[in-house]
């Protein structure tokens, strides 16, 4: 929480403690916590500060009326004069706070991502199994495209590749890579996102059973719609994402997704089935996008910044996906990875979204750039060449075959169907 300072307390010449002014609203426990870590503008900077729940002057507000994860005491707390020694301040030294917030936002972000990919999955674990059962037009609904291809397998996909995200960025940090801030904020924004959509789609997929509080989806939609707000809004990540990876497209002079890309080619040629190469289409696109942006000084717009910001995310996804695809081919991933799809679904998952993905950078690029007077007519025929839009279309061949296989996996069709064929 973020509050101020009314004053320093001196004793002899040094400072002994603070006196602490302001609210906070959406606290998380904040009507039933023993102790509050209290972030305040202090004379050298933010800082953070423990107050005790007894703390003259410190109240709490009743419990908010939320949405959803009703059970989580959410309430506002008010500082009057709130007095507090300086061995209260953490770290011993003032200013300090933004830095500290910073240092611990790769951890927690990734930890809200989780709670995204698991209520997505949840949902999708009860709307799976209820379509085995639902009957219409002398069939399940379980083997009928415009159900399989719509509310299920997609969401798979985007939860899949948040997953890989998740994972490569927890690696990444348990090597001693830092907190990654950026990469935590990608694994949020996708896996609360996506989560979201799942457990949408979910309630679609029971009709109206989804929408009654007995089939449990609905519970879950509503809690899962907080992880796109709390610990910073989608919004808020996709500005964050959007502005460091601008800062290294800067560095590299355009090449920095141009150099990812050639990463994934590189793992194309060892395992192509697991989508890399479109994956690196996607990072291509990606480059040329923000290329165009920085020409045309598209950044003034803050929209811009804001979807490229998601663009960047679903590129980043798919390689890591593809990453994972191929990993899962060499029995090379953590011994805790997901064993839910083997190697073959894995590499058609990967390839689904990797389509989804290319598809979202080129045309929604080429789309925000048009739309922002970043090329003129004459150019457009240019930019739709650099962006690879033909080889972007030509990936999408094969598309419903792989939506076929991962829906045929979910049902566990595939040994069934192999065992007809044989």
């Amino acid at each position: 929480m973020f509050t101020r300072l009314r004053r320093r307390v001196m004793q002899g010449g040094g400072i002994v403690g603070y006196k602490i002014n302001g609210a906070k609203q959406w606290i998380s426990n904040g009507g039933v916590a023993d102790a509050y870590t209290v972030l305040a503008n202090a004379p050298g900077g933010p800082t953070w500060f423990i107050v005790e729940k007894d703390a003259k002057g410190f109240s709490q507000d009743k419990p908010e009326e939320k949405h959803g994860i009703r059970l989580s005491n959410t309430a506002a707390l008010a500082f009057n004069d709130v007095r507090v020694d300086v061995d209260r301040l953490i770290g011993g030294v003032e200013g300090q706070g933004l830095l500290q917030a910073q240092a611990v936002f790769g951890y927690t972000r990734l930890m809200v991502a989780a709670f995204g990919l698991g209520a997505g999955w949840a949902a999708l674990d009860r709307a799976i199994p209820y379509s085995t059962k639902r009957i219409q037009a002398g069939a399940p609904l379980s083997e009928k495209q415009g159900y399989t291809h719509k509310l299920i397998v997609p969401n798979v996909a985007r939860l899949e590749a948040s997953r890989a995200y998740i994972e490569e960025t927890a690696d990444r940090i348990d090597v001693g890579e830092g907190s990654l801030n950026t990469e935590g904020a990608i694994a949020k924004y996708m896996a609360t996102e996506a989560g979201n959509q799942a457990a949408e789609a979910s309630i679609q997929a029971l009709g109206g059973y989804g929408y009654t509080h007995e089939y449990m989806v609905e519970k879950i939609k509503r809690d899962v719609r907080i992880t796109t707000i709390y610990e910073g809004t989608s919004e808020i990540m996709e500005m964050t994402i959007s502005r460091d990876r601008w800062q290294s497209h800067l560095k590299t002079r355009g090449q920095h997704y141009h150099e990812e890309a050639r990463k994934l080619e590189a793992v194309h040629t060892q395992h192509p089935d697991a989508g890399a190469n479109i994956a690196a289409l996607s990072m291509h696109a990606l480059a040329e996008v923000m290329e165009r942006a920085r020409v045309g000084r598209l950044t003034r717009f803050q929209h811009i910044l804001l979807r490229m910001g998601e663009l960047i995310a679903y590129a980043e996804c798919a390689g890591s996906l593809s990453r994972r695809a191929a990993g899962m081919a060499e029995n090379k991933l953590n011994e805790k990875t997901s064993q839910r799809f083997d190697a073959t679904a894995l590499a058609a998952i990967s390839r689904i979204f990797a389509r989804e993905a290319v598809l979202k950078v080129a045309e929604e690029g080429l789309r925000w750039v048009v739309g922002a007077a970043g090329v003129n007519e004459s150019e457009i025929a240019g930019f739709e060449t650099s962006l690879g839009l033909p080889a972007v279309h030509r990936a999408q061949a094969g598309l419903i075959s792989d939506m076929d296989y991962v829906a045929d996996v979910l049902y566990n069709r595939v040994t069934k169907r192999a065992g007809l064929a044989a």
